[in-house]
């Protein structure tokens, strides 16, 4: 990449009472320690905070790892970084036009995807922390994961609700793509931001064994 960088947050901030989605509880935010209740362990000026958080796994922008959807696949901390950190990256733009599907089409003419991110900019996350956001989002359907999983994506995101059809109870866009060992990025924001190419994306969730899901301060770095 050129020696001028930019670094551009994709992920959305935690906040104490905010609704990922619904039915799963807000995250409470609050004070373990407050400074006021350390000073009394330091010297005279001194003080710190320590937080606690108190929230599921699927709260904000998060990465699926396999575990998520199979009791025998790879947990957070199994994770190759080399599927998380420094991926190359193509951008989808997905205008839906009142189709809520994107069709395995949308991915056949970008080239080689083998182990690249591949991300999708429907502009849904101009709806995050309002009722709309939860009804009518745009997906994938199962013919677009198998064909990312045929050509070898790495990781796959989208800026909406759910990758899948949140309609369908069988999940066949998280079946098959963690099946295949290829972590999911959900609620991203502010794609519109990137290049379509010529990207580096980043989304490294906490390495916690037996857990599936966990927030992550996603990113691109764009050369300019």
């Amino acid at each position: 990449m050129g020696n001028r960088r930019e670094i551009i947050d994709v992920s959305h901030a935690v906040e104490d009472g905010m609704i990922t989605y619904k039915g799963l509880p807000a995250p409470v935010i609050c004070d373990y320690l407050s400074r006021e209740e350390t000073r009394s362990h330091y010297a005279e000026g001194t003080e710190f905070h320590i937080g606690k958080i108190e929230m599921v796994a699927n709260t904000g922008t998060y990465v699926d790892a396999p575990f998520h959807r199979f009791a025998a696949g790879k947990d957070l901390s199994e994770l190759p970084l080399g599927s998380l950190a420094d991926l190359e990256t193509i951008i989808v733009r997905s205008d839906q036009d009142g189709e809520r599907a994107i069709g395995h089409d949308r991915f056949e003419d970008l080239g080689d995807l083998v182990n690249k991110a591949v991300l999708v900019n429907t502009g849904w996350d101009a709806n995050w922390r309002t009722d709309r956001y939860f009804e009518g989002h745009p997906f994938l359907a199962r013919e677009a994961a198998e064909y990312l999983v045929d050509a070898g994506a790495a990781l796959v995101g989208i800026d909406s609700l759910n990758i899948d059809d949140t309609e369908d109870g069988k999940r066949p866009v998280h079946t098959t793509l963690l099946g295949a060992d290829i972590p999911i990025a959900e609620h991203l924001r502010g794609l519109d931001r990137l290049p379509d190419r010529g990207c580096k994306f980043f989304a490294v969730p906490v390495k916690v064994r037996g857990f599936g899901t966990f927030p992550v301060r996603a990113f691109g770095v764009v050369a300019r």
